[in-house]
C-alpha cells in the first residue's frame, strides 16, 4: 500500500524522521544565530537558546501558516515529547556525572537551609495567588492540586539551565556559582516530590502502594548503582591499555541509565531524580568516567541543551495574553517566584551571615525555570489534573518568559559584581592551611606524573582537608598544522585509540592517574591542551583562573637520565613556564623531578618523606613557607625548615646618610621585609615547630659560597626541596652563586640545586608569588 505525498515527507514511512531533523536543524542554525548576535553583549548560550525557540514557536514564525505545517506538523508533538525525554535523562545523568559532589556535602547545611527557605516562601506566595488564578482562568478542577502546580512552577529552578548559564558567565566555581548548583539540586528534589504527589493524588493511590512505589524506586536506583560499580570496573580492566572504552561499551553504559529511566516513567513516576543519583553515585576515575564525561559535554552542550532550551522557548504563545486578566496572573506568576526567591534566600542568608549582595545573587540564579516546572504541567494535562487548557497555556507563557527576562538581568548583576565574583588569589602566606586547595598541576608527558601526583597528595596535608586537584596534558600543535577545530572538538576526536594527539602518553598519563585515585580517593580532574607552544600559556593561566586554582605547578624544562643527570627537554617548555610565571594571577611553582617523591604508594604504610623548605627571606620565601604548612600536615611527610642567616657580627641597620650642612646624620629606616620575614616565621615557629609538627634548623653562612656549600652537605637527606624563586633583597648569602646561573626562572637558590654540577638526588620545587599587576593593584 502507498501513502500519499503530502509535502516534506509527509507521506513518507520514515516522515517522523525527516521532520525531526528538519525541526532540529532550523532550531539549531536559529539558536547559533542569536548566540552570534547576543555573545558579544555578554549574554549566556541558554538565553540565545530559549530565543530561537521563541521565535520558531506560536508567537514567531509559526504564526504563518506554511512555517507551522513545515516545521511543526501536528503529529511531531508525541515525537518531541520522547526527544526531550531522552534529552532529560542524558542532561540530569551528566549534571550528576560532573556535580561537585564533595562540596555539597561539605556544604549540606546551608545549601539545605537556602533551598528549603526558598521553598518554603514559595509555597506560600503559591497560596495566596491560587484562588485568584482559579477564577482568572476558570479552572473546574480542585484548588489543592492547583496550589501545587503552581508550588512546583514558583519554587522549582531549573538545573540544566542554570548550570549552563553559571558556566558561560565562569561563576560555576564561585563559592556564589556553587552554593547557588548545591541549593538548586536540592530545591529540585522537593519539585520531584511534589510532582510525584501530584500523579498519585490523582490516582488515588492508598498509603500502602505510596510505600510500596517509593521502596521499588529506591530499590532500582541502588540496584543501578551497584551495577554500574560493577560493569565499570570490569570495562576499565578490558580496556587496561587503551585511552577510552569503545563506542560499543559507551552505548552499553547509556543503556543502563535509559532502561532505568524508561522503567521508571512507566511506572507513572519521574526519572529526573534517579538520573540525577546514578550520575551522582557513578564511580568516578577510570577509564568509563572520563569517556562518558567527554562524550556526553560535546554532545549535550553543542546538541543537545540547543534543542532542549529551543524546545521550552517554542512552547510560549503570546496569543493567549489577550486581555488584562491574563497578563495580570503572567505578571503575578514572575513577580511571586522572584519574590519567593529573593525572601527565601535572603532569610536563609541573614541567617548563615552571607552577604546581601551574594544572597540576592544567588536568589535570581534560583530563579530560572523551563525544567520540572514545564514537566509538571505536561503531566498535569495528560493526566487531566488541568481542567483547563487556558490556565496550561498561561503558565508555560510565564516559565518562558520569565527565564528569558531574568537571564540577561543575572548577566547584568554578574558584570556588576565583577568584583566580588571575580577571583582574587589569597597568597599561600595569609591562607588558611585548613581551608579547600584548588591547584593546577600540568605535564607534557608521563614523566614527571608520578611526582606530580604525590605532590598533589602530599599538599592536601591532612585527609580531612578538601582539595580539587586538576592535572593539565600540553601537548604541542605544530604551527605549519592547519586546524580549524576548537578545544572541545579536538577532544572529541580524540575518542580514537589512533589519534595523533598526544599518543601513547596519554595512557601512561591515565593510568598513573586511575591508580593514584584508587590508592588515595583524591578524585584528580584531567583536561587536555592542544595548542602551539608560544600560545600554550594562555591556555594554562585562562584554565587556573577560570577554576581558581591557587597555584599552578609547571614542570622544567629539563628531566632526569638514567644516570642521574639533567637532559634539557623542548625550548617551548621553557618559554611556557617562563610566560606562566609572567602572567599568572596566582602562585606559580616550577618542579624539577627527580623521582623521589613518586606518588602516594611511597607515602603510605610506614615509608616517611623528608622534605627541607630553604628560607632565605623574601616575598617567594614566606609564600613558600606558607605553602609547606600544608606538607607539614601531612602525616606521612617530615618536614624540616632550614633558615640561612648571617653571622651575628654581620647583622646591622640598614640606614641612609642624609647630608646637613653641618653634620652627616645617619637616619634609620625600618627594615620592612625583614620585619615581615620575622612575622611570618615566628608565627610559624609557634604554631607547627613548638607543637613538634615541624622541624627547624638555622645556618649560619657569610656569602654565597658558604651557602652553596651547606647546601652539598644536605645531598641524600631530603627527597624534595622547597625554596622561593627570589623577590628578596640582594643578599650576601647568595652573592657569588648567581655567577654561573643558567635558568633565571629559578632564581638563584633553585639554579644551583637544579644545575648539572650539583650532585642532588631530591627534587627541586621553586615557588613564585604572585606578582599584582597595575589592574589587580587598582582593584585591591
Amino acid at each position: 500500500m502507498s501513502l500519499p505525498y503530502n509535502g516534506a515527507g509527509c507521506g513518507d514511512l520514515f516522515n517522523p524522521v525527516i521532520s525531526m531533523a528538519t525541526q532540529v536543524s532550523g532550531m539549531l542554525v536559529i539558536s547559533h544565530f542569536f548566540q552570534i548576535l547576543l555573545k558579544p553583549l555578554g549574554q549566556a548560550a541558554p538565553i540565545s537558546q530559549f530565543l530561537a525557540g521563541f521565535v520558531i514557536g506560536p508567537s514567531g514564525l509559526s504564526r504563518i501558516r506554511q512555517v507551522k505545517e513545515f516545521f511543526f506538523p501536528n503529529f511531531a508533538s508525541d515525537y518531541y515529547e520522547t526527544l526531550m525525554l531522552s534529552s532529560r535523562i542524558v542532561i540530569m545523568f551528566l549534571i550528576g556525572l560532573e556535580m561537585d559532589f564533595p562540596y555539597l556535602f561539605r556544604n549540606k547545611r546551608p545549601a539545605t537551609v537556602i533551598a528549603c527557605s526558598t521553598s518554603f516562601m514559595c509555597t506560600l506566595f503559591a497560596g495566596a495567588v491560587t484562588s485568584f488564578i482559579h477564577e482568572e482562568t476558570k479552572s473546574h478542577g480542585p484548588r489543592v492540586m492547583m496550589w501545587l502546580m503552581i508550588t512546583v512552577i514558583l519554587s522549582n529552578t531549573a538545573a540544566p539551565v542554570m548550570v549552563r548559564l553559571a558556566i558561560d558567565l565562569k561563576i560555576a566555581n564561585s563559592d556564589i556559582g556553587r552554593m547557588a548548583i548545591s541549593s538548586t539540586i536540592i530545591g529540585d528534589i522537593y519539585a520531584v516530590i511534589l510532582l510525584a504527589v501530584i500523579t498519585k493524588i490523582k490516582r488515588n493511590y492508598s498509603m500502602f502502594m505510596w510505600i510500596s512505589f517509593a521502596l521499588i524506586y529506591i530499590g532500582i536506583v541502588v540496584a543501578v548503582i551497584f551495577l554500574n560499580v560493577y560493569v565499570v570496573n570490569w570495562m576499565n580492566r578490558r580496556n587496561y591499555n587503551k585511552k577510552y572504552l569503545t563506542n560499543t561499551e559507551f552505548f552499553c553504559l547509556l543503556a543502563i541509565v535509559f532502561v532505568t529511566a524508561n522503567a521508571l516513567e512507566t511506572m507513572g513516576v519521574s526519572s529526573i531524580l534517579a538520573c540525577l543519583v546514578i550520575g551522582i553515585m557513578f564511580p568516578r576515575g577510570g577509564k568509563a568516567a572520563r569517556t562518558l564525561s567527554i562524550k556526553l559535554s560535546y554532545s549535550v552542550n553543542t546538541f543537545i541543551l540547543p534543542i532542549y532550551f529551543g524546545y521550552i522557548g517554542f512552547r510560549a504563545d503570546f496569543s493567549s495574553i489577550n486581555t488584562l486578566g491574563r497578563f495580570v496572573v503572567i505578571f503575578l506568576v514572575m513577580l511571586l517566584s522572584i519574590g519567593g526567591k529573593i525572601t527565601g534566600t535572603l532569610l536563609a542568608c541573614s541567617h548563615l551571615k552571607i552577604p546581601l549582595n551574594e544572597g540576592v545573587l544567588i536568589s535570581f540564579l534560583m530563579n530560572l525555570k523551563g525544567h520540572v516546572d514545564l514537566l509538571t504541567l505536561s503531566i498535569g494535562m495528560q493526566d487531566k489534573v488541568i481542567m483547563n487548557q487556558e490556565f496550561y497555556n498561561l503558565m508555560v507563557t510565564a516559565i518562558v518568559i520569565n527565564t528569558i527576562v531574568w537571564g540577561p538581568i543575572i548577566t547584568f548583576m554578574v558584570k556588576r559584581e565583577r568584583d566580588v565574583l571575580e577571583f582574587r588569589h589569597i597568597a599561600f602566606e595569609a591562607q588558611n592551611p585548613n581551608s579547600e586547595l584548588r591547584l593546577l598541576a600540568c605535564v607534557h608527558g608521563p614523566r614527571p606524573v608520578a611526582t606530580m601526583v604525590g605532590l598533589i597528595y602530599a599538599s592536601r596535608g591532612s585527609d580531612t582537608i578538601p582539595i580539587t586537584p586538576h592535572l593539565m596534558h600540553l601537548i604541542e600543535l605544530p604551527e605549519k598544522t592547519k586546524t580549524n577545530l576548537m578545544y572541545n572538538q579536538l577532544e572529541a576526536d580524540e575518542l580514537s585509540d589512533d589519534d595523533d594527539y598526544g599518543g601513547n602518553d596519554v595512557v601512561e598519563i591515565n593510568d598513573a592517574v586511575d591508580i593514584f585515585t584508587a590508592d588515595t580517593g583524591v578524585m584528580i580532574h584531567q583536561v587536555k591542551v592542544v595548542s602551539p607552544f608560544m600560545n600554550m600559556y594562555l591556555d594554562v593561566c585562562e584554565f587556573a583562573l577560570d577554576v581558581r586554582a591557587s597555584i599552578i605547578i609547571l614542570p622544567f624544562h629539563k628531566h632526569q637520565r638514567i644516570d642521574g643527570k639533567l637532559e634539557c627537554g623542548k625550548e617551548g617548555i621553557r618559554t611556557t613556564n617562563q610566560k606562566v610565571l609572567r602572567n599568572a594571577q596566582c602562585t606559580v611553582a616550577i618542579l624539577v623531578d627527580r623521582g623521589l617523591m613518586a606518588g602516594a604508594s611511597n607515602m603510605s604504610g610506614d615509608s616517611l618523606q623528608h622534605v627541607a623548605i630553604l628560607f632565605f627571606g623574601g616575598p617567594d620565601d614566606r609564600e613558600a613557607l606558607g605553602f609547606s604548612k600544608r606538607l607539614g600536615m601531612h602525616h606521612h611527610i617530615n618536614l624540616t625548615v632550614i633558615r640561612f642567616l648571617p653571622p651575628p657580627g654581620t647583622r646591622g641597620h640598614i640606614g641612609v646618610n642624609i647630608a646637613h650642612k653641618e653634620k652627616d646624620v645617619l637616619m634609620a629606616i625600618p627594615d620592612l621585609e625583614n620585619d615581615a620575614d620575622t612575622a611570618a616565621l615566628t608565627d610559624f615557629y609557634n604554631r607547627y615547630v613548638t607543637s613538634g609538627q615541624v622541624g627547624f634548623v638555622e645556618k649560619q653562612v657569610e656569602n654565597g659560597a658558604e651557602t652553596a656549600s651547606a647546601l652539598r652537605d644536605m645531598v641524600g637527606m631530603y627527597s624534595m626541596f622547597i625554596v622561593g624563586k627570589g623577590g628578596r633583597r640582594h643578599s650576601p648569602l647568595t652573592t657569588g652563586m648567581s655567577d654561573w646561573e643558567e635558568c633565571p626562572e629559578l632564581g638563584t637558590v633553585g639554579d644551583f640545586l637544579a644545575s648539572a654540577e650539583f650532585d642532588l638526588s631530591g627534587s627541586v620545587l621553586v615557588i613564585q608569588r604572585h606578582r599584582p599587576s597595575k589592574k589587580d593593584k587598582n582593584l585591591q
